[in-house]
């Protein structure tokens, strides 16, 4: 089984003997801090980026993000050069980089350059003017050095994962095995890439034969059938998007979407029989990118045949992520994102940071048999219950909602970004009929938005109930084969806290339970 999948044990959030899933946030922390705001640019083969992380934590925030398709590596299988045309726009973009950088307070700006910059002929005298032009040091890595850097961002997304990760990019195409535990094995690079593969002399046939050939031989390399095979690039990504729209997906996010090798073989015939301009239009996928799919799909049909994962998720998480990865400790690397993220958004947000924690040991008792996997989603609902409360009164339960479905958060399925986000709605509002979110509800089964709705419900009332420390005034405590949701009131403050409003919000949520409600008075 994939440990990211259960979300390991104690929740993935390893500290030192004594310390919690609630301690102190690792962004407080003067190392983190030190790493709050890096900046990565990455120099491919079809496009060169610049990517600024803000909060470097654990599950970092994009503070600025900016592309450009320049194709250097466009025509280098005629040519054995950079594209006359591509190298320009590259380097212009390289100084608008570097300028924009400087403005935005970056603690360390890293630029690293893959397959087109250190295989082309003119690549050294490339990379010596744009170091002279910009200021710039830019590293050239290997093909292994490029796999091992795009496993690590995996590793940023998906603590612990297992399985085998495939990144593509515009000339090259990479593979690592991610072992568990943060390990990486073997890493190898091959000329898949689809600005390459435009280079074959021969036709389809021949790009075919290519294709099988060369992935026959990283077969050989990895003889482990992978349970799961991680995506990275922007041509997976493409594909991805048109599978999405193939099944009438409803969720339009990218991070751990997943496809079965059906999915994948349905989708590359759709994709054969489709109109690549209309197709274009309805995924919103740029043309110089959707000139790369059929090539791309040819290569991503021979590999899945070929290695037969269980299961194909889509990681937006590469070697740019995998460069900060690279830079944390290994105390960083082992907190839970999604918490990690979570503390985050509060401490900037909340009205009362801090009260999520409070607010998670007062709920607990209701969810005692919730599994490990689940109690940390929970955890993440208390945290964020109430980041979004500068929100119209009117729209706040569909602005939780779509915030925690559409966040840039990592280790979180798409089936628990539904889960979160249906907590959320239910902390402001009673019911969700009437949304525009009902097509997302196919997502989550009908118990678990049965609890994700008793989770918002309870959330819903403890924050009604007191601002701080609720477990001091009150205790909740459920007896299900009783059919007793009982409340017991600690103090003097607890039984003039819970009035009118207070109590409508305690019998709702023993009406979601299904439960009759009790209020107790402890003496003192």
């Amino acid at each position: 089984m994939d440990r990211s999948d259960a979300m390991p044990t104690q929740t993935r959030d390893t500290l030192p003997p004594g310390q919690g899933l609630f301690s102190r946030p690792l962004f407080q922390d003067p190392t983190a801090r030190a790493l709050a705001r890096v900046g990565v640019i990455d120099i491919g083969s079809n496009s060169v980026r610049l990517v600024v992380f803000d909060g470097a934590a654990r599950s970092p925030a994009y503070f600025y993000n900016e592309k450009v398709l320049c194709g250097l590596g466009a025509g280098f299988a005629e040519t054995g050069r950079l594209s006359a045309e591509g190298r320009p726009r590259a380097m212009a973009a390289l100084k608008r980089f570097a300028a924009l950088a400087s403005g935005m307070n970056v603690s360390a700006l890293i630029a690293v350059a893959t397959a087109a910059v250190r295989e082309a002929e003119d690549g050294p005298e490339f990379r010596a003017e744009a170091e002279a032009e910009t200021g710039l040091t830019i590293h050239v890595v290997d093909g292994e050095e490029e796999a091992r850097l795009s496993a690590q961002g995996v590793l940023l997304g998906w603590p612990g994962a297992e399985g085998m990760i495939c990144d593509i990019g515009g000339s090259s195409m990479e593979l690592a095995e991610l072992k568990g535990n943060g390990d990486i094995g073997t890493c190898r690079s091959s000329d898949l890439g689809p600005l390459k593969l435009q280079g074959i002399k021969g036709g389809k046939k021949a790009v075919k034969a290519h294709i099988k050939d060369t992935i026959a031989g990283l077969q050989k390399e990895f003889p482990e059938r992978p349970e799961r095979l991680f995506l990275v690039g922007g041509s997976w990504r493409a594909i991805a998007r048109i599978d999405m729209e193939r099944r009438g997906y409803p969720l339009k996010v990218l991070h751990e979407y997943r496809m079965s090798r059906k999915d994948i073989r349905d989708t590359i015939k759709y994709i054969d029989a489709a109109d690549l301009d209309e197709l274009r239009d309805r995924t919103g996928t740029s043309a110089e990118r959707m000139r790369l799919v059929p090539l791309a799909a040819l290569v991503l049909k021979e590999l899945v045949n070929r290695v037969k994962p269980d299961e194909v998720a889509v990681s937006s998480y590469g070697i740019r992520e995998g460069m900060l990865y690279e830079q944390m400790s290994d105390e960083q690397r082992n907190r839970d994102p999604l918490i990690e993220a979570a503390y985050m958004m509060e401490s900037l947000n909340a009205r009362m940071p801090g009260f999520g924690r409070a607010l998670f040991k007062f709920i607990e008792p209701l969810f005692g048999a919730v599994r490990p996997a689940r109690k940390r989603v929970m955890r993440a609902a208390c945290l964020l219950h109430d980041v979004s409360w500068r929100a119209h009164p009117d729209y706040r339960a569909e602005v939780c909602f779509d915030n925690a479905t559409r966040a840039n958060l990592g280790a979180l399925k798409h089936g628990e970004r539904v889960y979160l986000g249906l907590a959320l709605l239910h902390r402001y509002k009673s019911s969700r009929k009437g949304t525009n979110f009902e097509p997302l509800m196919t997502l989550l089964a009908e118990k678990d938005q049965r609890e994700a709705e008793i989770l918002g419900r309870a959330m819903r009332f403890g924050a009604m109930f007191t601002l701080e420390r609720p477990q001091d005034h009150g205790a909740l405590k459920l007896y299900p084969k009783k059919g007793i949701l009982q409340l017991t009131l600690r103090s003097k403050m607890g039984r003039d806290l819970f009035s009118e409003v207070a109590q409508a919000r305690f019998e709702a949520l023993a009406q979601a339970i299904g439960a009759d409600p009790v209020v107790k008075h402890k003496q003192r």
